[in-house]
């Protein structure tokens, strides 16, 4: 991998608990205007990256519409989309409204505005056309929440040169409150609108998202999840919004629920075994698995929780019964990226197993993103950012280079 290989950092960042941002804070509240759209966020629309679906809420009722083109303030085309509410508890959402917007060129900036009576504007670019030697920037974040850490660790990736979000799971961390408080779905979405309304995220489920209260009526897990995040998963021919697959640049990427059932002959089992087969790596040679639950996991979070998710393609020989973990020597084996610190409020894990583990090539517990920077069909640049004393630095790389 890098210099840093088998070992685990020695930066500490502070052990409390992050702070979370009060409700009243800017950078959170609603948008000022009559009925403004808000809480906008884009994802990929199809499957093959020339499609966008718009999401936005508002307070009253609006027509769902979305304006856009490729001249800013020229929008001559206009696509009408759907409009959604659902209830939580005691909590009864705004008007989510979605529109997808197809037939897209590559590699095009469009502009859009949404809103009936207060109007705002945005943009994003479509990637390239999809090809083995496309290059192609993505960024990661995991378990992001919203708090003062949050903001920083958004505020360093919109710095950076991420072109599209895969976002890993644990969004809002609504269930850290009493009653899976839904209003901070609303805060959250708020949050992130500075990114998200402007290059799509990628969106992966994870165990905050699941949001199982069978004790005030509240038993369809990922409720707040499927209703506010929509995503393209008939493109994909799957099922369910949990698990699906895009292609963007040259990468194939799956999206897995740890959250979900995946045993033998089960909907996404069987939904997995017949997209392996649709990869085709000599025109996409890249291929991206996200799921929110880590295969190999050397801290003492989350440990083993995958274990049984685990299909057989390893490039560790595990025995757990003694605890042996003895890597193979196989060209045909992943390599696996494990990130979760966006900055939620739950804090840091920063306990590891020890001794490190030979699978181990390096660890740290530090809030950030990530950038995965794919070069060509062979080569990738892994970089990880470390948000530190208000500075974006970068504290972990590799090459990839792909077998």
């Amino acid at each position: 991998m890098n210099e840093g290989s088998g070992r685990t950092s020695q930066y500490m960042r502070k052990t409390s608990a992050s702070i979370e941002i009060p409700y009243t804070d800017r950078l959170v509240t609603a948008p000022p205007g009559e009925n403004a759209p808000q809480q906008v966020h884009i994802t990929q629309g199809d499957l093959v990256g020339k499609a966008v679906i718009v999401s936005w809420v508002t307070v009253q009722q609006s027509a769902p519409k979305v304006w856009y083109g490729i001249k800013q303030g020229d929008y001559s085309r206009v696509k009408e989309g759907q409009t959604t509410r659902y209830k939580f508890y005691n909590y009864t959402s705004g008007f989510i409204h979605r529109v997808t917007l197809n037939s897209l060129q590559y590699n095009t900036k469009y502009y859009y505005k949404i809103g009936d009576v207060t109007v705002r504007e945005f943009w994003f670019l479509t990637p390239p056309e999809i090809g083995r030697d496309v290059a192609y920037t993505f960024g990661l974040i995991g378990d992001l929440g919203q708090t003062y850490d949050s903001v920083t660790t958004l505020q360093h990736y919109l710095q950076s040169s991420g072109q599209c979000l895969l976002y890993v799971g644990d969004l809002s961390y609504a269930d850290t409150y009493p009653f899976d408080y839904q209003v901070r779905w609303d805060t959250w979405s708020r949050l992130i609108e500075g990114s998200a309304a402007y290059q799509p995220w990628i969106w992966t489920s994870g165990n905050h998202d699941i949001e199982f209260l069978p004790q005030v009526g509240e038993i369809k897990p990922f409720k707040s999840f499927k209703h506010r995040f929509p995503i393209p998963y008939p493109a994909s021919n799957s099922t369910s919004p949990l698990w699906y697959s895009i292609k963007r640049g040259s990468a194939h990427i799956i999206v897995l629920s740890s959250y979900s059932a995946y045993e033998n002959f089960t909907p996404q089992w069987g939904w997995l075994q017949t997209e392996f087969s649709t990869v085709n790596r000599n025109i996409t040679p890249w291929l991206i698995v996200l799921l929110h639950c880590p295969w190999y996991n050397s801290n003492a979070a989350n440990y083993m929780q995958g274990e049984s998710m685990r299909y057989p393609v390893s490039n560790i020989l595990y025995n757990i019964t003694n605890g042996l973990c003895i890597p193979q020597l196989n060209p045909q084996a992943p390599t696996y990226i494990v990130i979760g610190d966006g900055g939620n409020r739950e804090g840091l894990a920063s306990t590891f197993t020890e001794p490190q583990p030979n699978y181990s090539a390096y660890r740290e517990a530090s809030f950030g993103h990530g950038l995965f920077d794919i070069k060509n069909r062979t080569h990738a640049i892994w970089t990880w950012h470390r948000n530190q004393d208000g500075e974006v630095v970068v504290a972990d790389s590799a090459i990839l280079y792909n077998k």
